[in-house]
């Protein structure tokens, strides 16, 4: 533990939104959080900090609002090459095929990935990782897919956890071997030969801790992704899935039998589903940037999650093909306004619904004993985080005990 890290100090004069209860900011006024060794030592109001902590530091925030530290749920951030000109053919009319035909699509970022170098995709997954740890991200999920064969997909899991060691952030590594099928293999071949070896493989070398696929009609059948599932849960890995995104597969459903941590878009998710996910205690993760930016008009059934009691996290997506954006703020703005959210919703979307979506108890929420993870934001009201668009008031971020 750094010097650092061994730290006491007491935040004092905040509005703190700890989101420790089942509803509501838990909004604690002119109060106080202690921190020590890494952990959350007292949480109440300034007035009242016990004398047992008499010797730590007091830093007064001025009233600043203090929350959990974010959390982005699902993210691609690894990958090499850009999707702009494909973006400008979408604009000037180009339809998917004929940008498919001109080398667009997943597989030309899959030739980029695979064509970079271990220092490109780690100076552009830096680039962006630095613009989550701006807007108060503690924790990121990364995901492999751009790859495709055994070596790029274990490469880019290798770089998603270097990225833990060269930042101040904590990072799940999801594998994401089902995503497309290669060009010239159908799609059980590339599961027998490429991603189920693959994924034996990063498991030996303890590059995963959860397993993904895409279940859709222009990737993996249910069928096929329930052969991952299996062997996932053989590993003893987490299993998440990119469900009913463009059209219902049952994918939704098939997570659900398996336990799965979350299922991720859910635009065409059908009641029974949403029952089977809150019986498994599934999250549903909402991703309104790939909805916004892809042009979609089937919007995720929030109400029925909201009548199930299905927890709802936020993420970004982050990913070159069709959201190619950086921010946790404006994810957490596109919920409210696009989906229909409340920023209730939206913090606990981003803290502690995405842990939940991450398998993860220690962070998400600000409890006494907990990880000291947390944000200082230059505003008094909740609220503001969702309400601010292109704007990002974070005063500071502190990460197991230490200021960022």
């Amino acid at each position: 533990m750094t010097a650092k890290a061994t730290r006491q100090y007491v935040y004092t004069d905040a509005a703190i939104a700890s989101l420790n209860g089942e509803t509501g900011w838990s909004l604690i006024d002119e109060g106080a959080i202690a921190i020590e060794k890494g952990r959350i030592a007292y949480l109440g109001k300034t007035d009242d900090i016990p004398e047992t902590l008499a010797g730590f530091e007091r830093i007064s925030v001025g009233g600043r609002l203090i929350t959990p530290g974010l959390i982005d749920c699902h993210t691609h951030l690894v990958h090499g090459g850009s999707r702009a000109r494909e973006f400008e053919l979408r604009l000037e009319g180009a339809s998917y095929e004929e940008i498919a035909r001109a080398g667009g699509g997943i597989f030309s970022t899959v030739d980029a990935t695979r064509n970079a170098t271990d220092e490109e995709l780690l100076a552009g997954a830096l680039r962006r990782l630095d613009r989550l740890l701006s807007e108060g991200v503690c924790t990121v999920e990364i995901k492999s897919g751009y790859g495709l064969d055994r070596d790029t997909e274990l490469r880019l899991l290798r770089i998603a956890a270097q990225l833990a060691g060269m930042r101040p952030v904590r990072v799940s590594k999801t594998f994401l071997g089902a995503h497309a099928i290669p060009k010239g293999m159908d799609g059980d071949t590339y599961i027998d030969e490429i991603c189920l070896p693959a994924l034996r493989d990063a498991a030996v070398e303890g590059l995963v801790d959860m397993v993904d696929g895409f279940c859709e009609t222009i990737a993996f059948t249910p069928r096929q992704i329930e052969r991952v599932f299996k062997e996932a849960t053989r590993l003893g890995l987490p299993i998440k899935l990119h469900a009913e995104q463009l059209s219902d597969l049952g994918g939704a459903r098939l997570a659900a039998e398996y336990g799965a941590l979350s299922a991720d878009h859910l635009e065409y998710v059908e009641d029974r589903a949403i029952a089977a996910m809150a019986n498994a205690g599934t999250t549903a993760v909402l991703l309104p940037g790939a909805f916004y930016f892809l042009g979609e008009t089937r919007k995720p059934p929030v109400e029925e999650f909201r009548h199930h009691k299905v927890p709802m996290a936020v993420a970004t997506d982050s990913n070159p093909g069709s959201s190619p954006m950086t921010s946790i703020l404006l994810a957490m703005n596109m919920a409210a306004t696009l989906f229909g959210l409340t920023p209730e919703e939206c913090l606990r979307g981003t803290t502690v619904n995405a842990a939940r979506a991450l398998g993860l108890s220690d962070v998400g929420r600000l409890d006494i004993g907990g990880t000291a993870d947390l944000a200082v934001w230059d505003v008094t009201d909740p609220a503001e985080l969702t309400y601010r668009m292109g704007d990002a008031p974070l005063d500071r971020r502190v990460f197991g005990g230490v200021e960022c």
